[in-house]
């Protein structure tokens, strides 16, 4: 099994990525689940959602305490929300931002945790192309250059199912960018790993 939490704030679109993610994990063949979770979010307050991706049907139902992958769509929350806490050993996370791993694992306090760590700067490519701060395409597109769970064209084929014409385009532009500055960066410098 294969557990991912993602970490956010209200209005980035925390839970539609959980389940955009499980839908991809789906396309890509595996049983999947988004577990959304709910408290009293609103806009800009700290946001977390789970996904599981398995090969055997999914009879748990529990948030993720030990992920095998974070997803933080806000760099600001490394500190305060602590989204290296449970990492598995040698699990992913993918940082949204523009600073590079030494800086994301000095904010986060996370100096000495066995972890590969990648950063997209999925809000400025997300603006770029859709003109609205929605990492959640370029945040998927970057896990999916990262390990092999779910591929590029299922992260595009559920962004364009839910959300038809440009809106579904402009999400598929911003994951095949978040994709290979990915790819890009891991073959130029290789990827940070404590």
């Amino acid at each position: 099994m294969r557990q991912v939490r993602i970490h956010g704030r209200g209005g980035q679109g925390v839970v539609t990525a959980a389940e955009m993610l499980a839908r991809a994990g789906f396309l890509a063949g595996h049983e999947a689940q988004a577990i959304p979770s709910f408290g009293s979010e609103r806009t800009g307050a700290p946001v977390v959602a789970y996904c599981r991706f398995a090969d055997v049907p999914l009879r748990t139902r529990e948030p993720v305490l030990a992920p095998d992958v974070v997803l933080v769509q806000d760099p600001t929350l490394l500190a305060s929300e602590h989204p290296f806490a449970g990492l598995v050993p040698g699990g992913l996370v993918v940082v949204n931002t523009e600073a590079d791993a030494v800086d994301v694992r000095a904010a986060a306090g996370a100096e000495d945790v066995d972890a590969t760590v990648l950063t997209v700067p999925a809000l400025r490519i997300a603006l770029a192309r859709l003109g609205r701060p929605k990492p959640a395409a370029a945040m998927l597109a970057a896990y999916a250059a990262a390990s092999d769970d779910i591929t590029l064209e299922a992260v595009k084929a559920v962004f364009r199912d839910r959300f038809p014409g440009p809106v579904g385009e402009a999400n598929a532009h911003a994951a095949d960018d978040a994709f290979t500055h990915i790819r890009t960066t891991v073959a130029r410098e290789g990827a940070d790993h404590a």
